[in-house]
């Protein structure tokens, strides 16, 4: 598997239902979109903060700016 922008070899894993070729460690095939693994993956959204602005799919990082828009978080989402 090559990247598409550098052309460099990437390391990869055969996906089981459709013998696709994935980058390693992802989560789903990008192929045929699969289960990579077979440990159940937990993701905690309850400690999770939305960006405050209304248009933004972000949410507020360690530093208290959205990952996305980079803006400072006001309190304004619920």
């Amino acid at each position: 598997m090559k990247c598409p922008r550098c052309n460099e070899a990437l390391p990869f894993v055969l996906c089981t239902e459709c013998g696709g070729e994935t980058p390693e460690g992802s989560l789903y095939c990008c192929r045929c979109g699969n289960l990579m693994t077979k440990e159940k993956v937990e993701i905690d959204f309850s400690d999770r903060i939305p960006c405050s602005d209304g248009n933004c799919i972000g949410i507020i990082n360690e530093e208290g700016v959205c990952n996305i828009c980079k803006k400072p978080y006001t309190g304004g989402a619920v």
